[in-house]
């Protein structure tokens, strides 16, 4: 039995136990934390998305004189915005 006392092998039992457990904590606690990563990512993305859909629409539904004024420019007599 390789010359190693009861004792001895209790000794490396817990020791081998508590090195998994300190394992499996670490994993768990890794996988939990980029699962949160992930849900904020998505949660970010979709709230750009809300963000450009209402700025489309926004842009939609100006005429050609308020389009030119939120772009900076004015109106020219020829109706091109300058």
């Amino acid at each position: 039995m390789l010359g190693l006392t009861f004792s001895t092998w209790i000794r490396v039992g817990i020791g081998v136990a508590i090195a998994a457990a300190l394992i499996w904590s670490h994993t768990a606690a890794y996988r939990a934390g980029a699962q949160s990563e992930r849900r904020e990512a998505l949660e970010r993305s979709i709230d750009l998305l809300r963000e450009r859909n209402a700025t489309d629409e926004t842009i939609r539904n100006m005429d050609d004189v308020a389009l030119c004024a939120a772009l900076g420019g004015r109106m020219s007599d020829a109706g091109t915005c300058e």
